[in-house]
This record gives C-alpha cells, sequence and structure tokens, in this order.
C-alpha cells in the first residue's frame, strides 16, 4: 500500500471500528432473515444492521471523487460478493455468499468504480487491471473538468 500511496490518495477505513466494535471482536455474521440480510453479533446478541447501514450510507454520501476501493474479502462488512450469507436463527448452516453490508452500499453508490479485494491486490493481472481502472477513471474525471 505504502507504493501505492505515492500515486493515489488512500482514505483508510474500518467501518466495523467506525461503528464501536473493538479489536479484537467477537464475530460478526451476515444472515438472511426472511426477505432482508441482517448484520449480527451473536455472542454479544446484537443486531448491527442499523449502524453499519448509517455509518456506510454516511461515509459513502460523503466522498466526493472515488475512483477505485480496495474491501478486505470475506468480511461480514467490506467483502466483495465472498461472504459467507447464514440462515436464520441457527447460525450453523451456510446458504450462500453476499457482499458485506458496507461493500453492499459502496458498490451501490459508486457503480463505476474499481473495486478489488486485498486478497486480488496479491495477483498481478488483477492488480494491473484494477490500477488501469483507477488511473483511467481519475484521468476522465481531470478531462471532464477541462470542459
Amino acid at each position: 500500500m505504502e507504493e501505492l500511496a505515492q500515486f493515489v490518495q488512500l482514505i483508510p477505513v474500518c467501518p466495523e471500528i467506525e461503528i464501536g466494535l473493538p479489536v479484537p471482536r467477537d464475530p460478526i455474521w451476515v444472515i438472511q432473515d426472511s426477505d432482508s440480510q441482517r448484520l449480527v453479533q451473536p455472542a454479544a446478541n446484537r443486531d448491527l444492521t442499523g449502524l453499519m447501514t448509517d455509518f456506510a450510507e454516511h461515509f459513502a454520501a460523503n466522498l466526493e471523487h472515488v475512483d477505485g476501493f480496495i474491501l478486505k474479502s470475506r468480511s461480514p462488512s467490506c467483502g466483495i460478493g465472498d461472504c459467507k450469507l447464514f440462515d436464520t436463527p441457527s447460525l450453523d448452516r451456510q446458504i450462500g455468499v453476499t457482499s458485506g453490508f458496507f461493500a453492499a452500499k459502496v458498490l451501490e453508490r459508486f457503480p463505476d468504480c474499481a473495486f478489488i479485494s486485498e486478497k486480488g491486490m496479491l495477483d498481478p493481472e488483477t492488480r494491473q487491471e484494477f490500477l488501469q481502472q483507477v488511473f483511467a477513471s481519475a484521468r476522465s474525471r481531470a478531462v471532464n473538468s477541462m470542459e
């Protein structure tokens, strides 16, 4: 990341810390509840859905120009389509995968942005494709602002 910081402005954020969860913390899970998904912390018997949704919406609304996101893979807050989705109420049966709550909101708010996980950054071809999208977006924005 230090090498990348020479060329882009990085905005590090941990949504789980931002909503008040400690480090370390008890696991949080995305569960399917009827027709919606919820973010829960079973050990503390907490439903974090509202807190995370509010934070993600507020964070995304306050970003002006974004060319790309690097998100944490398999995270209930930041996973990009690779977060475990569990059946409610047992949490003992994975029923699929989904995007984390924060990731889903930024994907919705910035559909044309480049997205990658930290694991994707380890693959040279995937990383190169991501960076090309980021820099192309930045160039396009710069050209459009001159018009």
